[in-house]
Order: C-alpha cells, then sequence, then structure tokens
C-alpha cells in the first residue's frame, strides 16, 4: 500500500500507563509522515485520560469496551488502513486480520504475529541497548523510518503532552504549588521499590525545610503507608483521593516528584517537572531502558557498577540510595 494512502493508523497498546507514555512521542512521527490522517490510539480505559493530553492522537478506541462487542462491530470499529502492534496481543492481532486491515506491523517473533501481521520487524528488547521508547520506534520500519531518533528527539517529541486545567479537589485548593513535592512510594509492582521508612526520612526532610509533600497512590497503597506518615498541613495524602486526569493536573503544578518506575513518574516528566526516578541496574529494567523522557527529568541509582545487578539476578541496590541524594535531586542542589 502506497504510503500516501493510509487514512487511518491505529496504534496499539493496552498495557500498563508508563508503557503508553513511552509509546506517545512516535505519534509525533505519524503525525508529521502522514499530516491528513487519522491516528487512533486503541488502549485501556485507564490510559484514556493520558491519551487525550497529547495533542498528536485524533481519537482513544478502548479495548476495554469493544472486547465485549459482537463480531461484527469489533470489526466495524477496527476499520483502519494501517495498525501498528506496540504491545503484542494475540486477540487484537487477530481482529485485525478480521476487519481486513490492509496493513498490520508486528514484530517477528511471535507466532500469532506470523499468522496475522503482513509485515513483521525483526528486533528484540530483551538484548537490545536502546531505551524503551527507541524501541518503539522500531515498528514505524515499515512505514519508510530509516534511523531511530535519538532519546533527544525523542524528548522534544514528548513536549505535546500537555496536563488539563482541571478543577481539584477542595483538600488541595490551598496548596503553594511551587513549594510542594509530590512523593509516589509504590508501583502497583510493576517495579522495584524504595523503602517506606526512607520516603518517611525524606518527607520529614523537606517538611522541616519549609516545603509541602504531598502523597499519591491508590487507597489500597495509601493504607500500607500512610499511617507511618506524621499527616498535617504540610504533609497530606491524597492516595485514593484523585482522579488520574486530577492527579497529572497536579504533577502539572507541582515542583518535583520522587517516585520509583512507574507511571506517574513518567507523566510528571513528560510534563518537564522536576522528576527524580529511583533505579536498580539490573538488566532489562535499568534506566537505560526506562529513565523518564524529560529534560528535567534525573534517573539514581545506587551503584552504576553494581556486581550482582551485572550478573542480571535479583538485587536489592536500590533500597540502598540513600535519602540524602534524593533531597538533593529534588532540590537540585
Amino acid at each position: 500500500m502506497a504510503q500516501k494512502e493510509l487514512h487511518k493508523i491505529i496504534i496499539s497498546r493496552t498495557d500498563s500507563i508508563g508503557d503508553v507514555m513511552l509509546t506517545l512521542p512516535l505519534c509525533v512521527w505519524l503525525r508529521e509522515k502522514y499530516p491528513n490522517a487519522e491516528l487512533i490510539f486503541l488502549g485501556r480505559t485507564y490510559t484514556e485520560y493520558i491519551v487525550s493530553c497529547f495533542s498528536c492522537i485524533d481519537r482513544f478506541l478502548n479495548w476495554d469496551e469493544i472486547q465485549n462487542l459482537p463480531l461484527s462491530v469489533k470489526i466495524d470499529s477496527m476499520k483502519a488502513d494501517c495498525i501498528i502492534h506496540v504491545f503484542p496481543r494475540r486477540e487484537i492481532a487477530v481482529l485485525a486480520k478480521k476487519a481486513k486491515i490492509p496493513l498490520r506491523i508486528g514484530t517477528a517473533h511471535r507466532t500469532f504475529h506470523f499468522l496475522n501481521c503482513n509485515s513483521r520487524v525483526n528486533f528484540s528488547r530483551k538484548k537490545s541497548l536502546l531505551h524503551e521508547a527507541q524501541l518503539n520506534f522500531e515498528l514505524l520500519r515499515p512505514l519508510g523510518l530509516q534511523s531511530i531518533p535519538s532519546l533527544n528527539e525523542i524528548q522534544d517529541q514528548a513536549s505535546n503532552f500537555i496536563g488539563p486545567n482541571t478543577i481539584l479537589p477542595t483538600f488541595l485548593k490551598d496548596m503553594n504549588w511551587d513549594k510542594t513535592i509530590v512523593l509516589h512510594p509504590k508501583s502497583q509492582g510493576s517495579a522495584l521499590e524504595w523503602p517506606l521508612e526512607n520516603y518517611v526520612d525524606l518527607a520529614n526532610f523537606l517538611v522541616t525545610e519549609g516545603y509541602s509533600v504531598l502523597l499519591t497512590g491508590t487507597e489500597k497503597e495509601g493504607a500500607l503507608f500512610r499511617h507511618l506518615f506524621q499527616l498535617g498541613d504540610s504533609l497530606i495524602d491524597s492516595t485514593g483521593k484523585l482522579t488520574l486526569i486530577e492527579l497529572i493536573s497536579v504533577l502539572s503544578k507541582t515542583k518535583a516528584l520522587a517516585a520509583c518506575s512507574t507511571g506517574p513518574l513518567h507523566i510528571s516528566a513528560m510534563l518537564n517537572i522536576r522528576s527524580v526516578g529511583l533505579y536498580s541496574m539490573r538488566k532489562p529494567i535499568h534506566p537505560g531502558r526506562w529513565k523518564p523522557l524529560g529534560v528535567n527529568s534525573v534517573s539514581l541509582v545506587f551503584d552504576e557498577n553494581c556486581p550482582t545487578c551485572a550478573k542480571g539476578v535479583i538485587c536489592q541496590c536500590l533500597r540502598k540510595i540513600p535519602v540524602n541524594m534524593i533531597r538533593n535531586a529534588l532540590l537540585e542542589l
């Protein structure tokens, strides 16, 4: 199919918030390559607000809604000229073929892509030294991409992510956002985590130095740690109290955020907020693969040459990152 005939392009990524964040920049390349095409992002319900903040995307297609529809309606909803399977999912690959999408791009090493995709890209995420956002660009080679962009180029593309101007809950109405730092202690099991007691010490340090600290996370996560903190006017618990769109709005206003490799870290970084990520050097979870995209972000590790991480085995060195190192990074000291 000639490239000029691509009028509708589906970008399929139905996994976590952080993964979606690192997929969004490739939409900028697609928009520049096909300025008149409709770019459609196929994702899960919980990522719809994320996608709505990215100016290059025209429409969100909700997989949670589509998968429960009759087959004929599913097929109609998937009408497009091209689908890019950034996150491999068998049901979607099969459906895209049934919908007779002319160009179906996937990876070469999955059987269901071999059976259902007519353009397959041969690359390995496990063995690559590239960042996750760069690896996503590999799937654009069938559309004419000649070389993978640098991280600096991708960070420029990330500037299309714009936080919403949303009315926030009343308990946040008196916040001095220029002096507010967000701590996001948990990751819903998606990443190695810094000890909760260290977050407590960090929060106490920041409050002593005149900052307000806002704790974020789900209600279930908050139940694990809120009792550890000395909550008050300068140390506020918002866990379970914010919608995702409200969280994005909060992050767009705040001075800085500290978190492990999780969705809010990537959101904050793309909003050009000071974002401090805590990482292990073990592959494939090291910052070279997963660091946040943002000119004002920094990734911290305890030991860049950790011998245990180098062996690729489970290591607890992330837990040893000192409180003072994170404090200094947050305050840019």
